[in-house]
């Protein structure tokens, strides 16, 4: 006769299989500092992708043109305005979701147009005349006469400056602000880094005209954006070089940008020559001293910014505090 004990030890194994089986699929989707990064990240592409859908059907109604390139300001401006809202907004959702300041995601209230936004346009605007200048030294870019004046120069230049900040304002959001932060608590800030700013030279391709080497330069250039956040602690600094590198290029200087040509530019510039120097049709980002201007622009940066402030030492993070610790990111180590 089997004893009382012999029953209930076979009627619990069954549950003791189910209790071990939860723990793995939960550990798949959560971390001791909850949601996994990886989820968050697909939860906010997804709501911004949601919030432009909708966007979208009330721009139409309205008559605003998303997508409508950069070959004229106001559609520039109208587009990338609602891409910009677009991932805002699923950025705010996710900040309340997580119980964190939006500040956190880089681009803080704090600082907007101020110091670190300027320092950046000045940057922006000698980097790319350096790049021209380089260029012109092995005559392939000469300068033409103005072609804009009075009413159509102010218009143009003004149109220009918003459509190229509303072009940097979505693009450093969009791939170094919540992005950015949410991988850093996965994996890290430098393989986050990497891995996004590969992500923004593919992205580039998309481009017409675009080519493998204006793809590397993209990426690089934002992987140059990455080390400007991790040292100033906001996207500030980028989103003022992004715009100043852009409307040198695009207007002021009068060259193709990426492949294409910005209606309403300021000279009728001469640019042309071997394909290394100029980059071609795709414009100077694809000429071969784009890398060692962005070497030179890396070291500076770095020796003058040396601690490293993102993300800041508040921010909660999905890996372990000691994982945390060991990243510095508590202590604000250079990195």
């Amino acid at each position: 006769m089997n004893s009382p004990e012999e029953p209930i030890a076979e009627e619990t194994r069954p549950a003791a299989k189910t209790r071990c089986a939860f723990p793995i699929l939960k550990s798949a989707f959560l971390s001791p500092e909850g949601l996994r990064a990886g989820w968050r990240l697909l939860l906010f592409m997804g709501l911004a992708r949601t919030v432009l859908l909708l966007l979208g059907r009330l721009s139409r109604l309205l008559g605003l043109r998303i997508g409508g390139g950069l070959f004229e300001p106001v559609a520039a401006i109208e587009g990338e305005s609602v891409l910009f809202f677009s991932v805002f907004a699923a950025a705010a959702v996710m900040a309340k979701l997580e119980r964190r300041s939006l500040a956190q995601y880089a681009l803080p209230l704090k600082g907007a147009f101020g110091r670190r936004f300027w320092e950046g346009a000045v940057w922006g605007l000698a980097a790319l005349s350096l790049l021209i200048i380089t260029i012109r030294l092995g005559h392939g870019y000469a300068f033409g006469r103005v072609v804009l004046g009075g009413h159509d120069l102010i218009r143009y230049a003004g149109l220009w400056a918003m459509a190229f900040l509303a072009v940097a304002f979505f693009e450093e959001f969009a791939v170094r602000g919540y992005a950015l932060f949410t991988m850093t608590t996965g994996i890290g800030f430098w393989p986050s880094a990497i891995l996004l700013s590969g992500l923004f030279g593919a992205v580039h391709l998309e481009n017409s005209g675009e080519s493998w080497v204006g793809g590397l330069s993209a990426g690089l250039i934002g992987l140059f954006f990455c080390l400007t956040l991790r040292r100033t602690g906001s996207l500030w600094f980028a989103v003022g070089f992004h715009a100043a590198w852009d409307y040198a290029e695009s207007f002021i200087y009068s060259v193709p940008d990426s492949g294409i040509m910005a209606s309403g530019h300021l000279m009728d510039s001469s640019f042309g020559g071997p394909r290394w120097l100029t980059g071609g049709h795709i414009g100077p980002e694809g000429s071969v001293f784009v890398f060692p201007l962005l070497g030179l622009l890396s070291i500076a940066f770095a020796r003058l910014n040396k601690e490293a402030r993102f993300p800041g030492p508040a921010a909660p993070a999905s890996n372990p505090p000691a994982e945390m610790s060991r990243a510095g990111y508590a202590s604000s180590p250079p990195g």
